[in-house]
């Protein structure tokens, strides 16, 4: 239990809720528990009078007295069904407190766990796959409802019936009492034993779904290289194979879980023969009547539900004891990078590396070693180098994806991480190497970035990032639905519309990381004479492959296993002969040649 401790806040904040269940299920069992009681009367009503009914056979009086207990009974008959009705009016409402408190809380707790990833850095979601977020915040938290709802309303019931018919009992008789409850205490041994088995089992289930979850996800994600590849037989026998497993492992505990419910119907038989054993006993002793054995046995009947849901309580229990562990052990994450209180200031775009070096935690590797530059608003500058060499670290610095981990970067001469983060981020416009479309519309994906905008300014920033006429050729135009991760979209309109979603947020500070490598020469001097043209009075970054001949940079440095290995304007850097010059070089025949 020590894992759902942390539920009690919601216990505390939806307190009503939770008060007032607890009287009404009191008082719907208060009438329940009426009910045997009415039964009893008019069982001894009709046995205490059986005698005299015989004695007066072939007098009048023998038709006078069966009407009158005939007319008695349906009275009593009368009582129990309004008594019924009673407690069905405060069933209705002890459901409409204690299950709607539970999908309130359901509904706080994934609000707060997916706020709590969105807080969460780009380690954390390299460490932990898509799939097993997605069923923490799904099956886990759904099986924690349970607990909230249905486990907390039984266990209450369970709790209150008990008092009320136990009293009824030791008022009747504490000896008939005592032989009907002696089954309990087995029944507490055993739910003790099954419900550790159950925790374990619970646990395991629900990381192999998570598993389970995060196969699916991948697969369909890369359904296209899966296709292309003919892998369709192989990854359906591996999903199988794990959809197999867990199985196996479901299969382990529902029959734990079968265990319960013979084990509570053998007991509640038990009592049962007890209750009229013993009963008859004491009837022909005459310390009780015959109406009190049938106000035992609907007792032990009417205990057979909440003994039996035990069983159900204590599995549901143990599973939500398991899931709310997994929750619990993301939600006791903490990012890495927070944000400082500091007031939101201007940016002006001045950016400065300061002797950063930058290693991954999550691998260890040394991304970047002793970077050191300086770019005054305004300014361009292009950072060149190859695959694996730092580039798109940089990026993720400067939005402070990670912090540095020796020296520091500044912004206006203030180090980044005395910088509201928020702001930070949104006075930068970030176009990532690996372009993320939402599933909605080309115009909410080109809005994302901004709170307010105009179809017109859509449509104006779409043509500066040369989309435009292609968005115009879909059928629905701006209000094309792009599908899951912009699929129904080319790669070069993807970037395209990427470039658009960066610049309409009008940011300070442009980083464009290799987001011009899908789109074809004409389609990339159109955008950058944009850029020439629009962004004189933005700093400008732009990672890349390739040397645009169509855009001044007022610096370029060249990245070479983290290192900077050559910095300059690109006439100094061609006079140097180095990395640059042979990757002009190379360009320059490419295109001689085209």
């Amino acid at each position: 239990m020590k894992e759902l401790f942390v539920l009690n806040k919601y216990f505390i904040k939806y307190k009503w809720h939770f008060l007032f269940g607890i009287v009404f299920v009191a008082l719907s069992n208060y009438f329940r528990v009426l009910q045997p009681q009415m039964i009893r009367e008019a069982l001894d009503l009709v046995m205490e009078n059986i005698a005299l009914y015989r004695q007066l056979d072939g007098f009048d009086l023998q038709q006078e007295l069966f009407s009158i207990l005939g007319n008695t009974l349906l009275v009593f008959g009368g009582l129990v069904l309004v008594l019924a009705l009673i407690m069905g009016v405060f069933m209705y409402f002890m459901r409409q407190t204690i299950i709607v408190m539970s999908r309130l809380i359901e509904y706080d707790m994934r609000k707060e766990l997916f706020n709590h990833y969105e807080r969460l850095d780009l380690a954390f979601y390299k460490k932990n796959n898509t799939g097993d977020l997605m069923s923490r915040i799904t099956e886990d938290v759904n099986k924690v409802r349970m607990y909230l709802g249905p486990a907390v309303l039984y266990f209450i019931n369970l709790l209150t019936l008990f008092i009320f018919v136990i009293y009824s009992m030791l008022q009747v008789s504490v000896e008939l009492s005592m032989y009907v409850l002696a089954p309990l205490p087995f029944l507490s041994l055993s739910i003790y034993y099954v419900s550790s088995l159950i925790n374990k089992k619970s646990t395991i289930i629900q990381q192999q779904l998570a598993t389970l979850n995060s196969t699916s996800q991948e697969v369909y994600s890369g359904i296209r290289v899966v296709k292309s590849y003919v892998q369709e037989k192989p990854m359906s026998r591996f999903f199988a194979g794990q959809s197999q497993n867990y199985m196996d492992k479901s299969m382990g505990l529902a029959k734990v879980n079968a265990l319960f419910f013979p084990l509570m119907m053998l007991l509640v038989g038990v009592s049962t023969i007890l209750t009229v054993y013993v009963g008859g006993l004491q009837v022909v002793k005459g310390t009780i009547t015959p109406g009190n054995i049938a106000e035992f046995v609907i007792y032990v009947n009417m205990l057979t539900w909440p003994v039996t849901a035990i069983g159900w309580i204590a599995s549901i229990i143990q599973q939500a004891a398991a899931s709310q562990k997994r929750i619990n052990e993301f939600l006791k994450t903490k990012p890495a990078i927070i944000s400082p209180t500091v007031e939101a200031k201007p940016i002006k775009g001045n950016v400065t590396f300061d002797k950063v070096t930058f290693v991954y935690p999550d691998t260890g590797i040394k991304a970047l070693e002793n970077v050191s530059f300086t770019l005054k608003s305004g300014e361009k500058m292009a950072i060149i180098g190859r695959t694996g060499s730092g580039k798109t670290t940089m990026a993720d610095l400067l939005l402070r994806m990670y912090d540095v981990s020796e020296g520091q970067i500044l912004i206006d001469g203030e180090d980044i991480r005395q910088k509201n983060l928020h702001n930070l981020r949104q006075k930068i416009g970030y176009v990532p190497q690996d372009v993320f479309l939402f599933s909605n519309t080309i115009s909410k994906n080109i809005a994302f970035g901004k709170k307010t905008v105009e179809q017109a300014e859509i449509e104006q920033f779409a043509k500066y990032s040369a989309v435009y006429e292609d968005i115009k050729g879909l059928s629905q135009g701006f209000d094309t639905l792009v599908g899951e991760r912009g699929i129904t979209l080319s790669g070069g309109q993807k970037q395209r519309v990427s470039i658009a979603r960066a610049l309409i947020k009008k940011p300070e500070i442009i980083v464009l990381d290799d987001c011009l490598s899908a789109v074809d020469t004409n389609t990339e001097a159109q955008i950058l004479g944009y850029f020439n043209e629009s962004l004189q009075d933005k700093t400008t970054i732009i990672i890349t492959h390739r040397i645009y001949a169509h855009l001044r940079f007022d610096k370029i440095i060249v990245l070479d296993e983290g290192k900077i290995v050559e910095a300059g304007t690109h006439e100094s850097l061609l006079t140097n002969k180095g990395y640059y010059f042979d990757l002009y070089e190379k360009q320059r025949m490419e295109e001689v040649e085209k």
